[in-house]
């Protein structure tokens, strides 16, 4: 059995294609792209110097647990708080997944 994560990543509306470069880089194979609105406290504004926009996309990607650090790694580098993107990445464990292809299989059907 292959173990999962789903990466989330949240970035300022816009750069979800870079974040998809990001992760391709690195294995991921795609993702899901959900629109969002953000709620950034004022003082957090004030504190860090930075303009929170309200305006954001949610991508998900599943990965294996092989990919993820490095997957996680490109994105934060090319997408992390300190671009222009802002993004704040987490992943969380995957235990069920129904629809994907595994690569074998992908493999296989190739043949």
């Amino acid at each position: 059995m292959i173990n999962r994560y789903l990466i989330c990543v949240i970035i300022n509306k816009g750069f979800s294609d870079l974040v998809m470069e990001a992760a391709r880089k690195k294995g991921a194979r795609g993702g899901t792209i959900i629109n969002a609105r953000g709620t950034g406290n004022k003082d957090i504004e004030k504190f860090y110097g930075i303009v929170i926009h309200p305006d954001k996309e949610l991508v998900l990607i599943v990965i294996e647990e092989d990919k993820k650090a490095d997957v996680m790694e490109e994105i934060y580098k090319d997408c992390g708080l300190e671009t222009r993107s802002q993004g704040i990445v987490f992943a969380l464990p995957v235990k069920d997944v129904k629809g994907l292809i595994e690569e074998e299989e992908e493999k296989d059907e190739k043949k």
